[in-house]
């Protein structure tokens, strides 16, 4: 089926800011040269594309190339991702943060192949990009916050980063990404997203001895609940901002606490974290788990009443699961029972 979207063109100014835009220019032309007719794109995703992106942000690139990265082109690229450190652009030479990512794989989600080629990975291999995981799917060639060097992580093989790079990326050379990526529908971002729910918890939320991690991980929970109640992906400020209007008042506090660690200044943020506030933020993720389940076991419930009405000859008009809102209501008029925190028992 074509797409009636109208091509998204290479953005000359692909951010607002001049030093940023230096960079990745310097990224682009780079990674281009290192990998000649193997390179397929380069695109902004995260908060540059999602919106919401400030002095602050990380800049999250995804560089698409024809096929796996050999050790020798991992080696130059090395090299580069250290040159870029020595660039005169504060801060943002210290800022990217992407992958490199094989076309075939980026295409869609799939449990295979899990390792590429030639680099089979041992049973007790933990991910250095996400907080020691275990393997799960494909490591594509990640380059994390600040670093120098690359490495494989799945940090970026996901529903997520392929529903923001295809619905929002920021093109920086090559083909519409919508070419590049299968859609990722609004129930796929949401099993994805219950399973990280799960995921985190079980890692403990770690790291979070300091301010900043603690934040992180309450705007996390706050954006993937965002997420599950309206299929989409919304940036670090919507979500926050949409769990305070929706959530118990109990977790206001920590919300608003959150935000203005994250907004604040920085060297407040890289202050060892409050236990107390550690103990609560993990507490809130199981109250997310908890919330997320209840809407979950609402919107099949709703969903199922629909398609029994339909089946019984109530009426033709379909009505689907995108006629949801938030928080498990439907334009039907059914209304689930009120959720109570800790109504079931406590996870992780």
């Amino acid at each position: 089926m074509p797409n009636s979207a109208p091509p998204r063109a290479p953005a000359r100014e692909s951010t607002p800011f001049p030093g940023l835009n230096a960079v990745l220019a310097h990224l682009v032309e780079g990674a281009q040269t290192v990998l000649g007719e193997a390179f397929v794109g380069a695109y902004l995703q995260g908060s540059f594309a999602v919106g919401d992106a400030d002095e602050m942000s990380d800049c999250d690139f995804m560089v698409v190339t024809a096929r796996d990265l050999t050790a020798d082109e991992i080696a130059t690229l090395d090299a580069l991702h250290a040159a870029i450190h020595d660039l005169p652009h504060e801060p943002w030479r210290h800022r990217l943060e992407g992958s490199y990512a094989p076309a075939a794989v980026l295409r869609r989600l799939a449990a295979e192949p899990r390792d590429p080629p030639g680099e089979p990975r041992a049973a007790d291999w933990t991910d250095p990009g996400m907080a020691g995981a275990p393997a799960r799917r494909y490591p594509f060639v990640y380059l994390d916050h600040g670093a120098k060097r690359t490495v494989r992580s799945e940090h970026d093989n996901s529903q997520v980063v392929r529903w923001s790079l295809r619905e929002k990326g920021v093109v920086l050379a090559g083909p519409d990404p919508r070419d590049l990526i299968d859609p990722v529908t609004p129930d796929m971002l949401r099993a994805e997203v219950r399973e990280t729910m799960d995921l985190a918890l079980a890692l403990n939320l770690e790291p979070m001895h300091m301010k900043a991690w603690q934040a992180f991980w309450v705007s996390l929970y706050c954006r993937m609940l965002h997420t599950l109640a309206t299929g989409a992906v919304w940036s670090k400020k919507a979500g926050p901002a949409w769990a305070l209007a929706h959530l118990d008042r109990e977790w206001a506090p920590l919300i608003a606490a959150a935000q203005v660690i994250k907004e604040g200044d920085r060297a407040e943020a890289m202050k060892p974290a409050d236990p107390a506030d550690i103990a609560a933020t993990r507490a809130f993720a199981r109250y997310a788990i908890e919330r997320a389940d209840h809407d979950i076991r609402a919107r099949e419930l709703i969903a199922r009443r629909l398609a029994e009405k339909q089946h019984a000859g109530h009426g033709p008009r379909a009505v689907g699961l995108g006629n949801i809102r938030s928080g498990g209501h439907a334009q039907s008029g059914y209304r689930p029972s009120p959720f109570k925190p800790n109504s079931r028992g406590k996870r992780g």
